[in-house]
């Protein structure tokens, strides 16, 4: 069964903001605002915000990545193990 959705009226948010975000910060589950009952917002606390834009940048590299891949612009993983190696090889200066 799936995540029971935490609603709440855009009333009940003007009423007691500091207790919704009391519970933004307990629950960490986000929370649907609604307008004339209808969903108007969704409400999430600063970790999960911070997590997702961690997750869409990450995204995004991996999608870079492909599309360099596909161009013939990337690098291959066994080349740049080997430069790896050998220059980890070298001794130092």
């Amino acid at each position: 069964m799936g995540k029971l959705m935490n609603i709440l009226p855009v009333s009940d948010l003007r009423q007691d903001a500091a207790k919704v975000l009391k519970q933004l910060r307990d629950n960490k589950a986000p929370i649907i605002i609604t307008q004339r009952g209808r969903a108007a917002a969704v409400m999430i606390g600063v970790e999960a915000y911070e997590k997702s834009e961690h997750d869409k940048e990450l995204l995004r590299l991996l999608a870079k990545g492909d599309r360099e891949t596909e161009t013939g612009e990337g690098y291959d993983l066994d080349a740049v193990l080997a430069d790896a190696d050998l220059l980890l090889s070298r001794e130092p200066s």
